[in-house]
């Protein structure tokens, strides 16, 4: 039996923040099996946790369509399963395809990720073109800062909007994200603004997916979190020292969660820096797939 565990993660609340699959014990799973696991749950990832001979775990995370280097809510998720089922120590390694990273369980359920290092570069496409991909025009564009691309695991473009009630109008057009974003096809979209909903935030944003990941938006996302941390410090609030922000998305799906994000480090080369993101889940239900070569044809139905 494969068993599909359920967690909505950056949220105490189940049906807010962002949902994603865990499978345990994923050893045995071959790459396609993992990927038709993925597409059959319809999270936008599904966490696979198996062995590692160079840290304590190991996952690999799929979007319905392929797999990510990285995931940061999926992590959050398959930490909290595997306390569950084996109380982890206080800090551990995680292998994934953006190198080892540290982990740590902190107190009260909640967890800290470090992602991979910063990487920022300028956009040099038609913006016109980026905000009409998600419905928007010139006007709605905060000129005060840069659009560029950013990565702490995955790449995606941080897109500056003026207005809070200028993220209800975006209606995304994943399809052609790839054209024009020429130079990272594989990225999505981000848009950020310094509005916020919650008095305690300090950035709000949305996430939408990369064209081919099977999905459309990601209610709440770690590793774009990360990325709007580092372009904060860098832009936004220019610092030498830690900088600390929390991130609030999903608003707009009616699933709010906030992610917890440090950037540590001395210095303005963001090379140099450290991203932490800090979060938890809350279980949800979980679900079992009888035989492999079922599990394309088998709906989970979360």
């Amino acid at each position: 039996m494969i068993e599909t565990l359920h967690y909505d993660v950056f949220t105490t609340t189940p049906g807010a923040g962002n949902p994603a699959g865990v499978v345990l014990d994923a050893d045995h799973l071959t790459e396609l099996e993992m990927q038709r696991i993925a597409r059959t749950n319809g999270f936008t990832e599904t966490t696979f946790v198996l062995s590692s001979d160079q840290a304590d775990y190991r996952m690999r995370y799929f979007a319905p369509e392929r797999e990510m280097n990285l995931c940061g809510h999926g992590t959050i998720a398959a930490l909290t399963a595997l306390e569950v089922t084996e109380r982890l120590p206080m800090t551990l390694q995680i292998e994934t395809k953006s190198g080892i990273l540290p982990a740590s369980r902190l107190a009260n359920g909640m967890f800290r990720l470090q992602q991979g290092r910063p990487k920022l570069q300028s956009f040099n496409g038609e913006i016109n073109q980026v905000l009409a991909s998600i419905g928007l025009e010139l006007k709605h564009l905060d000129h005060r800062w840069p659009v560029v691309y950013g990565s702490t695991g995955n790449w995606t473009l941080v897109l500056p909007i003026r207005r809070l009630e200028d993220f209800q109008q975006m209606i995304p057009d994943n399809a052609c994200f790839a054209d024009i974003l020429s130079n990272h096809p594989e990225a999505s979209i981000h848009p950020i603004c310094l509005d916020t909903y919650e008095e305690q935030a300090t950035m709000h944003g949305r996430h939408f997916s990369a064209t081919g990941a099977g999905s459309i938006e990601d209610s709440v996302t770690g590793t774009a979190s990360g990325v709007m941390g580092a372009y904060y410090r860098k832009f936004i609030q220019p610092a030498t020292a830690e900088t600390t922000i929390i991130v609030e998305q999903g608003h707009e799906m009616g699933r709010p969660g906030q992610v917890g994000i440090r950037i540590s480090g001395a210095g303005l080369d963001h090379s140099n820096w450290k991203v932490e993101m800090e979060g938890q889940a809350v279980f949800v239900g979980a679900k079992k797939v009888g035989e492999e070569k079922d599990v394309e044809a088998f709906h989970l139905g979360f």
